[in-house]
């Protein structure tokens, strides 16, 4: 091995080192009379829970020769999973490419230029389908190109089963009686799942899912989505491996007064962290009082400066 390519492995052998831990804190949730346990991963580095699994895949990479200095990592995402991404390829000194629809906040497509990385931007009607066909297509025409396949890759369960279900276990202290969480990739519900399995725990375990209201009309209220909870994508989710129980449901407006709530609470949360608070609450009341219910708080509030989640307040310049 010469000697480029061994510092070349050290820093990604540095990567797995990388200190990613982050705190849970408990809510007493006074509707349900449960203790809600909620795990702060909008503190890691690049605001998002996704460093966990950028970290472990750009690693597991290099470290298996698939990633040297001159590839290209790429990846579909609609931006969580991307600015991980592209802030750790930065880490290491590898090239980034994002293929993300054109529906996505332009902080996302800003965060991610500014790590280094490349943006492409495909229709916005064709949606996480045009942005995987698109990275499809140039997989099959350049050379040197590493796919991250977040919706199919074992090291996005592998990193959460591994890191954040067992801080999530050791910092709650206690047995919980329930977990719930949103899917994009899967990753973090099956993670999370396997190790609270591990340990032996019977945890009633659940996917959060967002739902659409109705007008007195009939038709959908325009909300703007839970973006990064993607339907219908994941390879990942195995409800039979760690005995998933049936979704629980949560009404996008409820999921985003929720986050909009909790940054009143001190909490700097986007509307995946109100939806997973949300169906927290819900699996609480169903379970009753004295029960403990934990979940995560996936990414931070400033990506999302131009959605609905800021459509309450102004900022008068």
């Amino acid at each position: 091995m010469g000697r480029g390519r061994s510092r070349f492995i050290e820093r990604a052998s540095w990567l797995l080192r990388l200190p990613l831990e982050t705190p849970t804190i408990p809510f007493e949730d006074v509707r349900s009379g449960c203790t809600l346990w909620l795990k702060l991963d909008y503190l890691l580095p690049s605001g998002c829970t996704k460093d966990r699994m950028a970290t472990n895949i750009v690693a597991y990479a290099i470290a298996s020769g698939e990633v040297s200095p001159s590839t290209i990592v790429v990846e579909a995402s609609s931006g969580s999973t991307s600015i991980a991404l592209s802030m750790v390829c930065a880490t290491v000194g590898v090239p980034f490419r994002a293929y993300m629809p054109k529906t996505v906040s332009g902080e996302r497509v800003l965060m991610i230029r500014r790590l280094g990385g490349d943006v492409v931007l495909t229709p916005a009607g064709q949606g996480m389908d045009g942005a995987v066909a698109a990275l499809l297509h140039d997989s099959g025409t350049e050379a040197d190109l590493y796919a991250a396949r977040q919706f199919e890759n074992p090291r996005n369960v592998f990193a959460h089963q591994h890191t954040t279900g067992p801080e999530l276990i050791q910092q709650v202290g206690v047995r919980l009686d329930g977990f719930v969480a949103g899917v994009g990739t899967g990753g973090t519900l099956m993670g999370v799942a396997h190790a609270l399995r591990d340990h032996g725990y019977d945890t009633i375990i659940a996917r959060a899912m967002p739902t659409a209201t109705f007008t007195a009309d009939g038709d959908p209220e325009v909300v703007g989505g839970i973006p990064g909870i993607v339907e219908g994508m994941s390879r990942l989710i195995d409800p039979d491996a760690v005995g998933l129980e049936d979704p629980v449901l949560v009404p996008e407006p409820e999921a985003m007064a929720t986050a909009r709530e909790f940054g009143r609470r001190g909490l700097g949360i986007g509307p995946s962290s109100g939806l997973n608070i949300a169906a927290a609450r819900r699996l609480a009341a169903r379970l009753g009082p004295g029960h403990h219910v934990g979940t995560i708080l996936p990414d931070r509030m400033e990506r999302y400066f131009s959605t609905a989640l800021f459509d309450d307040v102004t900022a008068e310049l």
